[in-house]
């Protein structure tokens, strides 16, 4: 039963929705207000009652107001009389770095600090903008969003692969869909990894408590993930890996990987920017800090991309090197692990 609905009615004025979070079956009944605090980035609660208020929060296609509990599986909208600035895509002179192009598609490789598409906090300056300024007419994804077929985090670097035909998006998407399209990352973890190789299988939702983090969850409370890993190199207090993806949830391999105790270095987001492992020597302080210095932001890069293409029918693979702030960082506890001796970690 829906609790003080403002209207128990459709909504009969021009509305456009701002944000949508369907509540995990793990939900427990919580104040809508606060549902939204711990999900829209700088949004305060006033805001979000006023809303309420406005009848601007929508759960299940039912206004409610602020008190209204949320609950597993309600769908909860942010609905408001204009569109979203992410919506008003600006076209922007951002330099791509294009791997490969034809006439169905475009392979980029992302540097780290570049959002892919506009969102809250981001309407500008995004590789969507890039790609208004530099094409015309891309096909939209099932989020309106022109020419994505998938997506990396703003501070992972690597490779993406964009649609500029309807059947390139919908040919591309079926295999990220149906996990034929092929994905290895590198990534440099804290911790000495026990096992040479190994697979990580673990339902990913949204943080119970973080909702700005992902979690592993129990089975069927989430969406289902697979990731593969190998070990590349060890360092003592951080081990290299390539992981390389069955599937491609939000966060996967840095939500994967912190499961198994092995948080991505320096991933501020979820821990890894403090020291995980190592000595409590002063001089190890300083070489870390140095290291974060060098690499300012979690140490992921999507390296490889392979798929069918949608005209020709072949086989494509793409390879990229580490960008310098990767290899810099790798360098540096090479240096660090050849002149020291280092315990073994337990993970």
């Amino acid at each position: 039963m829906i609790e003080n609905p403002v209207a128990d009615e459709t909504l009969d004025e021009e509305l456009y929705e701002h944000f949508k979070f369907e509540a995990t079956k793990g939900q427990m009944p919580l104040r809508v207000d606060k549902f939204l605090m711990n999900l829209v980035e700088n949004a305060t609660r006033n805001k979000i009652q006023q809303a309420a208020e406005a009848g601007n929060i929508i759960v299940n296609d039912v206004a409610v107001k602020s008190n209204y509990k949320v609950k597993a599986f309600d769908v909860v909208r942010i609905m408001l009389s204009h569109p979203p600035f992410e919506n008003l895509i600006l076209a922007e002179d951002i330099p791509l770095d294009i791997v490969f192009e034809d006439d169905a598609l475009l392979v980029i490789n992302k540097p780290a600090g570049l959002v892919v598409h506009p969102g809250h906090g981001n309407y500008t300056g995004t590789l969507v903008n890039a790609l208004a300024f530099h094409f015309e007419n891309l096909p939209l994804n099932s989020s309106e969003r022109p020419g994505l077929v998938h997506r990396i985090d703003k501070d992972t670097s690597g490779l993406l692969v964009v649609a500029k035909t309807e059947f390139a998006m919908t040919f591309l998407a079926k295999q990220f869909e149906e996990k034929t399209s092929e994905r290895e990352y590198i990534a440099l973890v804290w911790g000495n990894v026990a096992e040479e190789e190994g697979t990580i299988t673990g339902d990913i939702a949204r943080h119970a408590k973080d909702r700005m983090q992902m979690a592993v969850v129990p089975d069927g409370e989430g969406k289902h993930a697979v990731t593969h890993y190998k070990v590349l190199e060890r360092f003592g207090y951080v081990t290299l890996v390539s992981c390389k993806l069955e599937t491609g949830r939000t966060h996967q391999i840095r939500v994967h990987l912190k499961s198994i105790g092995h948080t991505l270095f320096n991933d501020e987001r979820y821990g890894g920017n403090l020291i995980l492992k190592g000595t409590t020597f002063t001089k190890y302080k300083q070489f870390i800090d140095n290291c974060f210095k060098v690499l300012p932001r979690q140490a992921l890069h999507a390296k490889t991309l392979g798929f069918v293409h949608p005209t020709t029918k072949e086989f494509m693979s793409f390879d990229t090197e580490l960008p310098e702030d990767m290899k810099e960082c790798i360098l540096k506890w090479r240096s660090y692990s050849n002149s020291h001796t280092t315990e073994e970690e337990e993970n």
